[in-house]
C-alpha cells in the first residue's frame, strides 16, 4: 500500500463524485496523511462537503477555492504538495458542444496550467483523470480530454531532472455519479414513470466509484511515468438499465444527443502497438519514455496485447445483467431502491 505518512495530496475538482469518494478513502485508509487539499471553484459545493468532512473531525483537510484556469493560484496551492490528482473538468458532452470555448479553457488550458504548476513546485506524482470519450473522440469533450491526456503524458519528457511522474487513468461511466444515467432514470421513474432511451442499441462501460478510487491509488503508487491505465470492467446495455430500474415504465426512443456514440471505446486498434496487459488493468505506454521497457515488463509481469486488439463497450466479453444491475444500484446508488 502507498505510504502517505507525512505526505500532502491535492485534488482538483475535489468536490465532485470521485473527489468525495477519494477523500473518504484517503482519510479512512491513511489517517497519517499530513494534508488533503480540496481544490475547486464552487464555494457552495465546498460548503456542503465541509459538512460531511468537517475540519474539526478531519484536521488534515483543507478547502481551497480556485480555478484550474488560474495558473498562479495553482502554483500557490501546490506549495508543499507531494501528490496531485487532477479531476477538474467540464464533463457534460452536450454542454461542451454548446460552449466549446469554455470547455477548451478548462479541459486543455487547465491541464496545461496543472502541468506547469507541478513543474514549478515540488510535486512528486500526478494522476490525471481521463474518460472513455477521449478514445477516438467524436465530441469536443472527448477531444479536449484526449489533448489533456497527451499533455500529461508528454510532461514526463520536459520535467528535466525533477523526479516527478505524470500518469493518466481512463475509465467508463461511474455508477451513480452526478449526471449519470442511473440516478437520472431513478428520478424520471419517480416523477413521470417514463425512461427516455437515446438508442436501444447503446452500451457503456460501468465502474463503481470505489473502482475509480482504487485505480487512481494504483496509479499513484505504481506509475513509472507516462502510462495511461485502463481498467478491465463490464459493460451494460442501456435497455437492461431501463428494465432493471423501471420494467413497467414507458420507454420512448428520443434519439442520440449531439456528440454521443452508440458504443464507447477505451483502447483502439492503433493503441495496441503500445498496450500491455497488467492483469487487473491494461496500460497504454508512451511512444517515448524515460525508463527501460524490459525492466517495466519484468516488474509488472506485463504482457503485450495482440496487434489489432481493441476494447469496446459493445464488444466486451463481460456484461452486467438486469439482476446484477439491480444489486449494484442498491449497493452503490440507492440502498432503498425497489423495482
Amino acid at each position: 500500500m502507498l505510504n502517505l505518512k507525512g505526505k500532502s495530496i491535492l485534488i482538483t475538482g475535489g468536490t465532485g463524485s470521485l473527489g468525495k469518494a477519494l477523500t473518504r478513502h484517503i482519510l479512512t485508509k491513511h489517517p497519517e496523511l499530513r494534508r488533503l487539499i480540496i481544490f475547486s471553484r464552487d464555494e457552495q459545493k465546498q460548503f456542503q462537503m465541509a459538512q460531511e468532512f468537517p475540519i474539526e473531525k478531519f484536521p488534515q483537510i483543507r478547502y481551497f477555492i480556485g480555478d484550474v484556469r488560474d495558473k498562479e493560484r495553482l502554483i500557490r496551492a501546490f506549495q508543499g504538495v507531494n501528490y496531485v490528482i487532477h479531476a477538474a473538468a467540464m464533463k457534460h458532452v452536450h454542454i461542451a458542444e454548446y460552449n466549446p470555448d469554455e470547455c477548451i479553457k478548462t479541459n486543455i488550458g487547465g491541464a496545461e496550467n496543472v502541468v506547469e504548476a507541478c513543474l514549478k513546485t515540488n510535486v512528486e506524482r500526478v494522476v490525471a483523470l481521463s474518460t472513455d470519450k477521449a478514445c477516438a473522440p467524436i465530441n469536443l469533450y472527448g477531444a479536449t480530454k484526449l489533448t489533456s491526456d497527451k499533455l500529461f503524458i508528454a510532461a514526463n519528457n520536459i520535467k528535466g531532472n525533477k523526479p516527478i511522474r505524470f500518469s493518466v487513468v481512463r475509465y467508463g461511466n461511474v455508477m451513480g455519479s452526478n449526471g449519470s444515467v442511473i440516478p437520472f432514470f431513478i428520478k424520471k421513474k419517480a416523477q413521470e414513470n417514463i425512461l427516455p432511451i437515446t438508442d436501444p442499441n447503446m452500451t457503456r462501460f460501468n465502474i463503481s466509484l470505489q473502482g475509480g478510487v482504487d485505480m487512481v491509488m494504483h496509479a499513484l503508487e505504481h506509475a513509472w511515468g507516462g502510462e495511461l491505465f485502463v481498467p478491465k470492467i463490464p459493460s451494460y446495455k442501456i435497455m437492461d438499465v431501463a428494465e432493471a430500474i423501471g420494467p413497467n415504465c414507458d420507454k420512448p426512443i428520443v434519439g442520440i444527443r449531439p456528440g454521443e456514440k452508440v458504443h464507447e471505446e477505451m483502447i483502439t486498434a492503433s493503441d495496441s502497438f503500445y498496450t500491455y496487459d497488467l492483469g487487473k488493468y491494461y496500460t497504454i505506454l508512451p511512444a517515448t519514455h524515460q525508463w527501460n521497457l524490459e525492466e517495466f515488463i519484468k516488474a509488472f509481469n506485463a504482457k503485450k496485447v495482440e496487434l489489432g486488439f481493441s476494447y469496446n463497450s459493445g464488444g466486451n466479453n463481460e456484461w452486467e445483467t438486469i439482476e446484477s444491475l439491480r444489486d449494484l444500484i442498491k449497493e452503490h446508488v440507492d440502498p432503498s431502491f425497489i423495482v
